[in-house]
């Protein structure tokens, strides 16, 4: 069974008051992902980042040079090439998530706040893998694993409309 070492930090307080539970359910599902997208590396490490709208808007700022908060942003560390080979360890990067982009965010979409953020979480730990969607062909591959990893979480497709 591989290890995951999946480092959590909360940077807002939001975080714990809206959701008590939301360490254990983070690394329930990034270990989850992982586990559906890695089985050739035995012990990978992952930072999850809980933090709110500033401290998005602040790194958004700071690396993508874009003065607004965002819902989730991802800072791989890891060269594309080496998760093609078996490796005894990957620390993968971090994931960096705020609360009151992905509530309102919930809300407007009307989708359940906890399916939302699971979904981010996935997403990131795509990003993590190198997958993106800067293209039409990357999106929709991107889009496509992140469906069938929800799916096998119980959780609804995300880009259907009701």
């Amino acid at each position: 069974m591989p290890i995951h070492d999946i480092d959590i930090t909360l940077e807002s307080d939001l975080w714990l008051k809206n959701h008590p539970d939301i360490e254990n359910t983070s690394k329930k599902i990034v270990s989850k992902t992982l586990d559906l997208l890695i089985q050739n590396i035995p012990h990978i490490e992952v930072s999850v980042v809980l933090a709110d709208n500033d401290f998005l808007q602040n790194l958004n700022k700071k690396f993508r040079d874009i003065d607004k908060p965002t819902n989730v942003l991802s800072f791989p560390i890891a060269d594309e090439e080496i998760l093609i080979a078996p490796a005894p360890f990957l620390s993968l990067g971090d994931i960096i998530v705020s609360y009151e982009t992905i509530k309102q965010e919930a809300e407007e979409q009307n989708k359940l706040l906890t399916d939302h953020y699971i979904h981010m979480l996935v997403h990131g730990c795509l990003h993590l893998l190198h997958y993106d969607h800067e293209t039409d062909e990357e999106a929709e591959e991107m889009e496509d694993l992140e469906v069938e990893i929800l799916d096998r979480m119980n959780i609804k497709n995300p880009y259907e409309t009701n």
